[in-house]
């Protein structure tokens, strides 16, 4: 059961993260949040194998602060790779001599 309290947990850090930072426009709209479900889930459970009780705060505070960490990261990692990707497909685009509509 709590291993769903979890997974809500992060998707709504998931949540939160996607619609605090920029570049949102850049990736699907599950993506940081399903990220942040995954992530989440497996910190709890490799929590849980190593020793950590389930009915603990500190489980909890660990948990949902590596999760909101990583998917910061992970956010801004791949809206950073994404705008990179565009601006060089736009040069190589530019570059080609493909005809341009005006």
């Amino acid at each position: 059961m709590e291993l769903l309290f979890v997974a809500l947990g992060g998707a709504l850090i998931g949540l939160i993260v996607r619609y605090s930072l920029p570049g949102r426009a850049t990736q699907g709209a599950v993506l940081i949040p399903a990220f942040a479900t995954g992530l989440a889930s497996v910190v709890w459970v490799a929590l849980t194998w190593l020793g950590m009780k389930w009915d603990g705060g500190w489980i909890w505070w660990v948990t949902f602060a590596i999760t909101a960490a990583v998917t910061v990261g992970v956010d801004l990692l791949l809206t950073r790779q994404r705008q990179q990707g565009d601006t060089a497909l736009l040069h190589t685009l530019m570059r080609s001599g493909a005809p341009r509509t005006s």
